[in-house]
């Protein structure tokens, strides 16, 4: 377990979140999702443990950010997200492994639902430095 997970884990005082929604928000901090958090849902959500949200300024950048994403989970913990939507016009793709989402929004998209407002009382932490390899709580 990684020092960020059992920070997280400790934190709380219980299990942490999972370790592929941290692996994916790394993946996407990697190519160049802006502004990418890690939201902890536990305690507002009975169907997820986490939401990792993350966005692209064009398409192109949002598709990169999603494959990036898919591969990273799929090498570090041989998973693969149970559904996949919004893939056809790239403007909020929503990557669904379970106990936790991924949301990958072209930037005016994510302003417009502004999803950590909506969620604003989950407890956040932000990707940053996909080569150090941690997440810090904002």
């Amino acid at each position: 377990m990684s020092a960020s997970a059992e920070r997280t884990s400790a934190d709380s005082g219980r299990q942490a979140l999972p370790e592929a929604a941290l692996t994916a928000a790394l993946a996407a901090d990697a190519k160049f999702g802006e502004d990418t958090v890690l939201l902890d849902m536990r305690e507002l959500l009975g169907v997820t443990d986490a939401f990792v949200i993350t966005a692209g300024r064009n398409t192109r950048q949002v598709r990169t950010i999603v494959d990036e994403v898919e591969r990273e989970v799929k090498v570090s913990s041989g998973r693969s997200p149970w559904a996949v939507e919004g893939l056809r016009d790239l403007t909020w793709v929503l990557m669904d492994y379970g106990d936790f989402l991924v949301h990958v929004f072209r930037d005016d998209a994510r302003a417009y639902y502004d999803l950590e407002h909506l969620w604003g009382d989950a407890p956040r932490h932000r990707a940053t430095g996909a080569l150090s390899g941690r997440a810090t709580p904002d």
